[in-house]
């Protein structure tokens, strides 16, 4: 703004002097002729002003082209004077000093230099922009050039009217005319001077409307240039360009190490399975033995061989047991084929036969006999179904349904996170066992599903023409583990079933 009021000084300043001129020019005319002091006339004056220092020029250079070198002589006026009056100071009223505006330098687009391979075509993308804007701002400094010297060009030609006119002017008698070739009291030397400021004040309008547009330098104490403003707003925007592409490349890249280090683990499980298959070749196994085809022996009555799943259950509201089972208890009580505890309940699912009772289920302390038989030392599919709801329950031998009931522990869900035991009794969570409750035999292809499996499906598995396996705990090698002097080996029980 200080610029633009200097500037709007500058213009009525000129306007004022050039009015001044044409007043102070037209009287001077008029009156009788005089003698310049010292002789000189207005070739002299011309003379000292084509000899001044700097790039000042004649105030003819307003007409263009088409103006006349020097006025002619005035009638009555000596034709040249042998005292030159000296040339009146020339100056400019305007200092514009243009601000480098220049692009950052190369050493920062350097850092970029070791990104990513994938990163590498952003950087040019920015680099590029950034040169265009570079060149942007060069064009823009030398059109800023380009007006400052305008405006010291017509300050210049202000100065000469101002202050060489009318101290060329001071002789009484005719002189020729710098602007024209008319006398000075002439019409058509006042319309010429006329239209000559009024064209120097529409060139300065318009300097004024184009130069705020393009430079900005005065508005603060502190001059900011308008062009590296709008450089910085560019390069910081890019700057977030290519923070957010950087992010969403960690964000992929950390993605595909989750999903390499998930396939990795997929890839050494299939290997520990085909070792264990390579192991089992290597210990002369003479065929495939897929992983349900095992069976657990407890050989004799104690209370330290067992069997422990290495699965954690969940919450049931209902539940079926299968299991292959042959006892050798010689007729003593067939013992605990597996029992289930929980955190503060023992018996949380107990299968049980004890001395000459029947055989039993408990849920949660809640009994309920079963009308099965396992004492002719033989294979035989076992299955048990419950419900929570009205506690109902079905007991399944060889695929034949052989009894059901109600009000086995109604409206309670089997409490998750325990542990399952087959061959022993649980007294608390996981050990405590007695020796006169554990299970003497074979138990193989024990399956635990989530709901009650219908009387077709429980006949399908006992006649091994639709096996299935538990979707809650599949009878697999790696579930189960032998203790105690237990063993675990290969066995097909519907092969072994009928050679037995």
């Amino acid at each position: 703004m200080k610029f633009l009021a200097v500037l709007l000084a500058a213009g009525m300043l000129a306007f004022l002097g050039a009015v001044i001129c044409i007043i102070a020019s037209v009287p001077l005319a008029a009156s009788p002729a005089r003698a310049l002091p010292g002789g000189a006339d207005n070739a002299s004056v011309a003379s000292g002003a084509a000899a001044s220092p700097g790039p000042q020029r004649s105030l003819s250079a307003l007409h263009g082209a088409g103006g006349s070198a020097g006025p002619p002589a005035l009638p009555g006026a000596p034709a040249a004077s042998a005292h030159p009056l000296p040339p009146g100071p020339l100056f400019s009223r305007f200092l514009c000093t243009p601000l480098a505006a220049a692009c950052p330098s190369g050493a920062q687009q350097g850092d970029a230099a070791g990104a990513a391979p994938g990163e590498r075509e952003e950087l040019l993308l920015l680099q590029s922009t950034a040169e265009q804007l570079r060149q942007t701002a060069l064009q823009q400094e030398a059109r800023i050039r380009a007006d400052q010297d305008t405006i010291r060009e017509l300050t210049g030609k202000l100065g000469r009217c101002e202050s060489g006119l009318p101290r060329g002017l001071q002789g009484a008698g005719p002189r020729r005319d710098t602007m024209a070739d008319g006398p000075w009291d002439s019409p058509a030397l006042i319309l010429e001077l006329e239209d000559a400021v009024r064209a120097l004040r529409d060139r300065i309008d318009r300097l004024e409307q184009e130069l705020p547009a393009r430079v900005n330098l005065s508005a603060t104490p502190a001059p900011v240039s308008a062009v590296p403003t709008g450089l910085h707003s560019k390069m910081d925007q890019l700057e977030g360009q290519l923070l957010a592409q950087v992010l969403a490349l960690e964000k992929e890249r950390a993605a595909l190490s989750h999903s390499s280090r998930r396939q990795r683990q997929e890839v050494e499980k299939e290997l520990d399975v085909l070792q264990g298959r390579v192991a089992e070749l290597e210990h002369g196994s003479s065929a495939y033995s897929p992983p349900d085809a095992f069976k657990i022996s407890i050989p004799i009555r104690n209370n330290y061989m067992y069997a422990r799943v290495r699965k954690v259950l969940p919450e049931l509201y209902a539940f079926t047991a299968c299991m292959w089972l042959r006892s050798r208890s010689s007729g003593t009580g067939q013992g605990t084929p597996f029992s289930y505890s929980v955190p503060g309940q023992a018996n949380e699912i107990v299968l049980l036969e004890a001395g000459h009772e029947p055989m039993e289920l408990l849920i949660n302390d809640k009994v309920a006999q079963l009308p099965l038989s396992l004492k002719d030392n033989g294979w035989h599919h076992i299955c048990i179904a419950w419900t929570t709801r009205d506690g109902l329950w079905s007991a399944y031998q060889d695929g034949e349904l052989q009894g059901s009931g109600e009000n086995l522990a109604a409206w309670h869900p089997i409490k998750p996170h325990g542990i399952l035991i087959l061959g022993q009794e649980q007294d608390t969570l996981g050990g405590r066992f007695d020796a006169t409750q554990a299970f003497v035999g074979d138990i193989a292809q024990f399956n635990l599903w989530d709901h009650a499996l219908t009387p077709a499906q429980v006949l399908g598995i006992a006649n091994c023409t639709a096996p299935l396996l538990g979707n809650v705990l599949p009878w697999e090698d790696k579930l189960v583990e032998a203790f105690g002097g237990a063993t675990k080996t290969a066995f097909d029980v519907c092969k072994g079933r009928a050679k037995a």
